[in-house]
């Protein structure tokens, strides 16, 4: 005897009458699947934790980018403060200048005459004569730095004047400056032009002799122009060269400007640690040092910034 049992038909579109209409025995397709999957809840994603071993190594980056520094700035204190004592007071502790610098940088922006001004007058008018004897030395040197680079006829003409040249002290190129431009301004920015331009004249050169000779190889086959080869080929090859001689140039301006405004006079931070010497103000001469070092620690750090950015290397201070 057959016996038949009979279910009412399911619904069209339903998931009953797909798996009505699969054969018996066979794997659920990907449209049962998905429609399964929809109508089952999933759980949450877990959310990204930290583990223990990320947390140590943060910390351990940070202090190590802390501690030594800190541990540098703490040992200045410390023999500075025994160099204090040893003396009988004559060199101004830490504690004693940190206040006459807080007093001075309270106002330090005042004027009561052209020899008496704040200090933030001198140290803007010394940025401004290395701005542009820095500027007028790099209009002058790279171009020829690549021209030098460029010609080995030139190269060899050159090389025995910036070799005879180059050594010369900065403060001896001074009384040629203060005879020719008849100035003390002026004879400060001749001798910051003519002391920071050979650093980009040779670091730009040296960049153009090491351009691989395949770039010049297609050059000359694609039988380009010089100004085509010095904008093409030459500059991007010769950047990170140039802006090392940048660097060097823009260190060596800063030290060289304090050392002219001492003899010349004026305004300027190099006048001022000198003024302040001739009143026996010790204290003002050690803030003037810690000036003139945070100045030039900034203007390095920015162009370190400037060389990273055009650089394929980290470039290191």
């Amino acid at each position: 005897m057959v016996s038949a049992v009979f279910h009412a038909a399911p619904e069209p579109g339903s998931a009953a009458a797909h798996h009505a209409a699969a054969p018996a025995g066979a794997a659920p397709t990907a449209s049962t699947t998905m429609t399964t999957n929809a109508s089952t809840p999933r759980a949450p994603a877990p959310a990204a934790t930290s583990t223990p071993r990320d947390t140590s190594a943060a910390l351990r980056g940070f202090w190590l980018a802390v501690l030594p520094p800190a541990c540098g700035i703490g040992l200045l204190l410390v023999v500075w403060a025994i160099v204090s004592s040893t003396t009988g007071g004559s060199i101004p502790n830490p504690a004693d200048t940190w206040k006459q610098a807080v007093e001075i940088f309270s106002n330090p922006f005042y004027r009561n005459g052209p020899n008496d001004q704040g200090v933030g007058w001198n140290v803007l008018a010394s940025l401004e004569r290395v701005a542009v004897g820095f500027g007028l030395a790099a209009v002058v040197g790279i171009p020829a730095g690549f021209v030098i680079g460029r010609f080995t006829f030139l190269s060899r003409m050159f090389n025995p004047l910036i070799s005879l040249l180059r050594p010369v002290s900065p403060l001896a190129w001074l009384p040629i400056g203060l005879l020719v431009f008849k100035g003390a301004n002026p004879a400060a920015i001749w001798t910051i032009f003519i002391c920071s331009i050979w650093p980009m004249i040779i670091n730009t050169a040296v960049g153009v002799q090491r351009v691989p000779q395949d770039y010049m190889n297609v050059a000359r086959v694609l039988n380009l122009s010089e100004w085509k080869i010095a904008t093409t080929i030459l500059f991007p090859s010769v950047l990170p060269y140039m802006l090392t001689g940048v660097r060097l140039a823009v260190g060596t301006a800063w030290l060289v400007i304090v050392a002219a405004e001492m003899l010349t006079g004026g305004v300027g931070i190099g006048f001022w640690v000198w003024d302040e010497w001739n009143n026996l103000n010790v204290k003002n001469i050690l803030i003037a040092i810690f000036v003139i070092g945070i100045v030039g620690l900034l203007l390095e750090y920015a162009l370190v910034k400037l060389a990273t950015a055009f650089s394929f290397e980290e470039v290191k201070a």
